[in-house]
């Protein structure tokens, strides 16, 4: 199939399986990451066919073997994978190896987890996507990595703020030295709003006329990627170690699973970053 042009992110093949990584965190050896697509999966009907979520409808065992091929093509075990629970909070997770499997293997113990943060090697943290922006971090200093989920509630609240503050509390990062990954979600062509969601990125502080496009009639296109950029440098992470993605979900729904584009009946998209 045809793959769009991108100069933000590298693509991944392991048979008929795609996902992308970013080079700025492909660098370092003692990390494996990734964000899926909708290819390389074995889901079939309107989960065709890398679906990556329990929650959707699909059928579990297609969805463990999903995360199965999955993982292994980034060269580890699924057995080690920790899924959040979202519910568009800024609530973030330190994980340990108590949490091993949680979500995959055996049952997550804890609701209202948007985010995760691990600085135990062989634990791949995992959050789950269809148009909300995946966050990716990685602090090569102190050898800490994250990954959060903001969706527009998130990013309105400063999730990322909050990951990077977590990660600066529990393990000693400085966010000078964090690397952060905006993986590909929907972008400001589509993501059209109305008032409300618009006054409430109003009270944001990193929300500026850049960051927006005003259609008239209470219509908005708010850029989800400048804002949770933004944010992250005004809480200390150097504008050079942010990378943007340049992939919409929304413009690429054979690639991407969007909700904007498929509604409520598709699956879902992942990502991962461990520690090796």
């Amino acid at each position: 199939m045809y793959l769009p042009h991108t100069t933000s992110l590298q693509e991944n093949r392991k048979g008929d399986l795609l996902y992308y990584t970013f080079p700025s965190f492909d660098r370092y050896g003692f990390v494996r990451h990734g964000f899926s697509t909708r290819l390389g999966g074995v889901s079939q009907g309107i989960y065709d066919s890398m679906n990556l979520s329990y929650t959707r409808g699909d059928d579990a065992h297609r969805v463990t073997e999903n995360f199965r091929l999955f993982v292994a093509a980034m060269g580890l075990s699924h057995e080690d994978v920790v899924i959040s629970a979202q519910t568009h909070t800024t609530n973030v997770r330190h994980v340990t190896s108590a949490d091993r499997g949680r979500g995959v293997t055996r049952p997550r113990e804890y609701t209202d987890v948007d985010g995760l943060i691990t600085e135990e090697s062989h634990l791949i943290l995992c959050t789950q996507y269809a148009d909300c922006v995946p966050l990716f971090f990685l602090d090569p200093v102190k050898r800490v990595v994250a990954t959060s989920h903001a969706g527009w509630r998130g990013t309105a609240a400063g999730i990322g703020r909050v990951t990077v503050e977590e990660m600066c509390r529990g393990y000693g990062c400085h966010p000078e030295n964090i690397l952060v990954g905006i993986g590909p979600s929907i972008g400001k062509c589509c993501f059209e709003v109305d008032t409300p969601v618009f006054e409430a990125f109003t009270r944001v502080p990193a929300f500026s006329d850049s960051c927006y496009r005003n259609d008239g009639g209470g219509k908005y296109h708010i850029d989800l990627w400048a804002v949770n950029r933004r944010t992250l440098i005004d809480c200390g992470v150097k504008a050079d170690n942010i990378t943007v993605t340049d992939l919409c979900t929304r413009c690429h729904p054979n690639l991407f699973w969007s909700h904007r584009y498929c509604g409520a009946e598709r699956g879902s998209l992942a990502a991962f970053i461990a520690l090796v």
